[in-house]
């Protein structure tokens, strides 16, 4: 049977394919073609390609000038081969299959380096998130995915320091984590090798993680950047934690926690993990603008609920949890926002979880603000 997805046609048969993906792949798919627009040319590795609706679209959409469509399986190389034929010239495309190690190494041995590489795997993405380096070209950029769940957020903390080298705390903000938790690792690995990455966006589906991120010459590896996230459970507030400063964190609550008959600090730490940016304000507009013209309008709306979000904290509050510890009946969202933004806030809906607000209150003013619009 033939799908349809974005400008291409092909086949699925016994090959993994998700439709509901499809948002992902549209903003890998308008990365691709703002780089193209840029640099005027635009080389990708597709390095768990599937049935090649990825390699189709970076081709066909974003204007990529030669993709390298590679799958390990061998058992879905035919339709792989099959949809790229149908729908290529053959100078567009070659097709491997390999271990997605072994291509990143070949590169690196080759000196062939690529623009955007994207990797779509299943499960934990630490394999790859310091070979991919090797394939990929200074300034290039780098779409990573993670599915492992359990470890990003803190529910399995064992887990999450095993493959990533940070312990982290099953929290509220638990899959904006995951996020930052990625972004951090593959920063820690650029700077191991000399270099450095800027996030383009960050993105968590409802099940899964998505990430891009530029490679870059500067190292952006710092204590303050890469840290921990203190969470007091007593009373709801966040706290960035320097590293220098871990031995140091207190909340201005004072309460303290009762733990086997001990008596302990109220705020827990998460991390190490990323701490600026999710995502590439620039860069976002840039995309919007080519989602524009192609009409993309579920497209649009996240990158405006990304814009948003930006600059703002690294956590959020949910609403849930706001009426819960304020023990009001909450106001709408978007009238919380607006009077938080009156009184001086920056404050947004975050992306990751849209019945909860990003902004630079603290959550004890955000819970006051809120009981007065209630009480009104």
């Amino acid at each position: 049977m033939t799908q349809i997805e974005g400008q291409v046609k092909f086949i699925v048969d016994n090959a993994f394919y998700r439709p509901q993906s499809k948002i992902v792949r549209d903003l890998g798919i308008l990365a691709g073609a703002v780089y193209q627009q840029e640099k005027h040319q635009l080389k990708v590795l597709d390095v768990m390609s599937g049935c090649g609706v990825r390699s189709l679209r970076y081709v066909v959409e974003s204007g990529a000038n030669f993709v390298h469509s590679n799958e390990g399986n061998p058992d879905i190389l035919s339709i792989l081969k099959s949809n790229l034929e149908a729908n290529l010239k053959p100078e567009f495309y070659q097709i491997t299959s390999l271990n997605a190690n072994q291509i990143f190494f070949k590169c690196s041995n080759d000196k062939n380096y690529y623009d955007l590489v994207d990797v779509d795997c299943f499960g934990s993405a630490n394999p790859y998130l310091t070979n991919m380096i090797y394939g990929t070209k200074l300034g290039g950029l780098m779409y990573i995915t993670s599915t492992d769940g359990r470890s990003m957020t803190g529910i399995l903390p064992e887990n999450s320091l095993r493959n990533y080298g940070s312990y982290l705390r099953h929290l509220p903000i638990k899959h904006e984590q995951g996020l930052r938790l990625l972004i951090g690792k593959i920063q820690q690995s650029a700077a191991e090798n000399g270099l450095g990455i800027e996030p383009i966006f960050a993105y968590f589906t409802g099940q899964n993680y998505r990430v891009m991120v530029r490679l870059i010459k500067k190292v952006m590896l710092t204590e303050n950047n890469y840290s921990f996230l203190g969470y007091c459970y007593q009373c709801g507030e966040y706290q960035k934690v320097p590293w220098r400063n871990l031995g140091k964190v207190t909340c201005d609550c004072k309460i303290e926690r009762k733990e086997n008959n001990n008596y302990y600090s109220s705020v827990v730490l998460s991390g190490a993990m990323w701490l600026e940016n999710l995502h590439n304000i620039n860069y976002l507009q840039k995309m919007k603008e080519i989602a524009v013209k192609w009409n993309w309008q579920k497209v649009i709306k996240l990158l405006n609920i990304m814009e948003n979000e930006a600059s703002l904290p690294p956590y959020f509050y949910p609403l849930q949890e706001i009426g819960s510890r304020g023990k009001l009946d909450l106001p709408k969202r978007d009238i919380l926002i607006k009077e938080l933004q009156n009184q001086g806030y920056e404050s947004a809906i975050s992306h990751v979880n849209i019945q909860a607000i990003k902004t630079t209150a603290s959550f004890k003013k955000t819970v006051e603000i809120a009981k007065k619009i209630s009480s009104q």
